[in-house]
């Protein structure tokens, strides 16, 4: 283990988490699951059904939940019911969601801008040091009001890894902006820090970093680059909060950052997320390309006596209620950081005897920087082992997955990008990832099936 890996805390979490937790020493059920495999359907074998039939009691059971008023307890037993199937993502529920949603409801204002909207905002303007954060309705959302305040324009480039979501590439080419894609380092999977002066050119605007894993990209070459070159710095956060990089929270350090509140992460609101402004000059811009170009938020604080359009924008704000969801996650964000650290942990002890074999390759993290725990990964040989594995795994009631196609070599990326040099690290670390499961309460039974049935795998690999 790093030393940059904190000790796991020995203090009892609050009775609402380690309830759950309890509960989940079943085996969890698909009912809740958006497992978000992109392996093509399975043939109809026994095992396929057998999955199959899992999702119907979850569904019948939702719709015998009185309404409108949720019978939340039916709704967690529809979630952590029991089966041996285990899978890939699971949403968690810590406890107080149901009664701030009754509160926001209660209080009649249901759209953008109520109290827990504000909650979230002073949140995360606190632990993360920014200037100002705004809560949106997706990462996909941060990422394209950050284009907007940058003011990409046709023909803009925009330097970021290929390695990542279509998103952190799209909010851009949708003003008119060219990624230009560079490799990954082989050790991290994030963007080699190296090759980024090389990309920049006299038509580039931003640099994107994107934190794979929650474990932050090398920070303060890449800022340093952007000063040399009068760039703007943007990070992708949506895997990283509650990560650190020289004990400095990943998200406030860059002049713009997307967080992402998506159910597969590890503080969620279903869907949601956040535009982090470190600049404060950029701030009162922002709130107005967020409210679809207008200065409703200087009217509600009473600093005009009228609002209007007064620039570009568009309608990108959370809900009450999504923020409702989220400050009760907000409230456990700690826990849940923590609990999800103990499974990266465990895997990462119990796999290492088989890096030792030659068998895979574990993460990676880098002195100086602190990740959350968002996934564990290995790497394998190559594709068809990649691929042998997965089927393997899946077959056996394990939902493991594999990430990013890259960006360059796809339809939208040859049509809208381009490669700045060769890629190797890309594309041959994309075909050997594996995800295992991962979130919050995982049992330690689901753990150890988790490890027991990737170890018999890898161990009956074919020799070439």
């Amino acid at each position: 283990m790093r030393s940059s890996e904190r000790t796991p805390s020995t203090t009892a979490q609050p009775e609402r988490f380690s309830a759950s937790r309890h509960r989940s020493s079943q085996s969890a059920s698909d009912a809740c699951t958006r497992g978000s495999s992109s392996l093509s359907a399975p043939t109809a074998t026994a095992e396929s059904k057998q999955l199959r039939r899992a999702y119907s009691p979850g569904v019948a059971a939702w719709k015998r939940c009185p309404q409108p008023s949720l019978d939340w307890a039916a709704l967690e037993a529809v979630v952590l019911s029991s089966h041996d199937h285990i899978p890939f993502n699971r949403a968690q529920v810590v406890g107080r969601e149901q009664a701030y949603i009754a509160e926001a409801i209660s209080r009649c204002q249901l759209s953008a801008g109520g109290k827990f909207t504000g909650l979230c905002a002073s949140w995360l303007e606190r632990e993360l040091g920014c200037a100002a954060a705004l809560l949106v309705h997706s990462a996909t959302a941060a990422l394209e009001l950050a284009a907007l305040l940058l003011d990409v324009e046709p023909g803009d480039e925009v330097v970021m890894p290929s390695f990542t979501f279509v998103s952190t590439a799209n909010a851009f080419v949708l003003r008119g902006g060219v990624p230009v894609f560079v490799d990954i380092r082989p050790d991290t999977l994030n963007m080699d820090e190296t090759l980024v002066e090389d990309a920049v050119t006299e038509r580039t605007k931003a640099i994107v970093p994107v934190h794979y894993a929650g474990v932050a990209c090398e920070l303060d070459s890449i800022c340093a680059t952007a000063a040399r070159h009068g760039l703007a710095v943007v990070a992708d956060a949506a895997q990283a909060l509650g990560s650190t990089y020289h004990d400095r929270p990943v998200a406030g350090i860059a002049d713009l950052a997307a967080l992402s509140f998506h159910e597969t992460k590890n503080v969620t609101s279903a869907e949601g997320g956040a535009l982090l402004v470190n600049r404060p000059e950029l701030c009162d811009r922002a709130e107005v390309l967020r409210d679809k170009g207008t200065n409703r938020n200087r009217f509600f604080r009473g600093e005009v006596d009228k609002y209007s359009w007064v620039d570009i924008g568009s309608s990108y704000g959370l809900s009450e209620l999504n923020a409702a969801f989220l400050w009760a996650q907000l409230e456990a964000a700690e826990e849940l950081t923590q609990d999800r650290l103990r499974t990266w942990r465990t895997y990462h002890e119990a796999l290492a005897p088989l890096e030792e074999e030659g068998l895979l390759r574990r993460p990676i993290v880098p002195d100086g920087v602190e990740h959350n725990g968002h996934i564990y990964y290995v790497l394998v040989e190559n594709l068809a082992e990649r691929t042998r594995v997965l089927e393997a795994l899946n077959r056996r009631g394990v939902s493991a997955v594999f990430h990013y196609v890259p960006l360059h070599s796809s339809v939208g990326g040859l049509r809208y990008g381009r490669a700045a040099g060769p890629l190797p690290h890309t594309e041959a670390l994309s075909d050997r990832l594996i995800r295992l499961p991962l979130f919050s309460g995982m049992s330690e039974g689901q753990k150890q099936q988790v490890v027991e049935t990737l170890a018999d795998t890898v161990r009956r690999r074919v020799p070439a």
